[in-house]
């Protein structure tokens, strides 16, 4: 079975989409196939990666209201390897609609089981809140991907989100581990975005990756045309940023499963 990792911060703007887009593409790019689950109402890495979610028929709502298989609602998209499982404002009544029911916290991992195998990676693009979108992700997965922006609360949501994965395990997913920490929007002429950058370090060492995502045009102007940063500028610092942290990530699993 291909490795979930869900891409969460309780915080939002903190690049979460950004990061799920450029990352999975990046690492589509080295060879991987990968499976990108949009399970944010806003639709945002559906769009980012060149679909209308207007124009959608069926999306993970269906995987997880109606049990859809999620085979036959992702679309290939532009980049070579990567999937996407798209999602639009019909998934904020998946909120409503799960409270009820029996095992609602499985619902996404039910759907993943259905593919188990097809993808090297799948990564989940959380909203940003804990509610049961973002506890199916984190039941779902076998670990968490936080980015952190580089700015003055990013400590206070960084131990809430802690705690909450803390509350998951021990709650549903004993085995869901903290992947790793990425750092973004950091702009090394800002002093604070320095302090943070190696408060952060400080506090959590190795967990930290190395690369660093640099605030950039690239990153900002790419989704309005549909298509990943290295897509649409892959000369760009933002773009080579997310090809370094892909070659890091990709490193950093090889070690893990030695």
């Amino acid at each position: 079975m291909g490795r979930i990792i869900a891409v969460a911060n309780q915080k939002g703007g903190v690049g979460k989409t950004t990061t799920c887009v450029n990352l999975s593409s990046a690492i589509a790019i080295q060879g991987k196939s990968v499976l990108l689950v949009d399970l944010d109402p806003q639709g945002n890495a559906t769009s980012g990666l060149g679909v209308d979610p207007r124009s959608l028929t069926k999306t993970v709502y269906n995987c997880l209201i109606e049990k859809d298989n999620p085979k036959d609602i992702w679309i290939k998209t532009d980049v070579p390897g990567l999937f996407l499982l798209p999602a639009n404002a019909d998934l904020a009544g998946a909120e409503i609609e799960l409270v009820n029911v029996e095992g609602r916290e499985q619902h996404l991992k039910e759907a993943l089981l259905k593919v188990a195998g097809l993808h090297d990676f799948v990564f989940l693009d959380c909203p940003p809140a804990l509610g049961l979108l973002t506890i199916n992700a984190l039941n779902a997965a076998q670990s968490v991907l936080v980015p952190v922006q580089c700015e003055y609360y990013a400590m206070e949501g960084l131990s809430r989100l802690l705690s909450s994965i803390d509350r998951v395990r021990q709650s549903w997913n004993p085995s869901l581990i903290l992947e790793g920490i990425v750092l973004t929007m950091f702009d090394a002429r800002n002093t604070l975005a320095r302090q943070v950058s190696e408060q952060v370090r400080s506090h959590f060492g190795a967990q930290v990756f190395q690369a660093v995502i640099p605030r950039n045009v690239t990153l900002a102007e790419a989704p309005s045309y549909g298509r990943p940063g290295i897509l649409y500028n892959a000369a760009s610092s933002g773009s080579q940023a997310y090809v370094a942290l892909a070659k890091e990530y990709l490193s950093h699993g090889e070690k893990s499963a030695r």
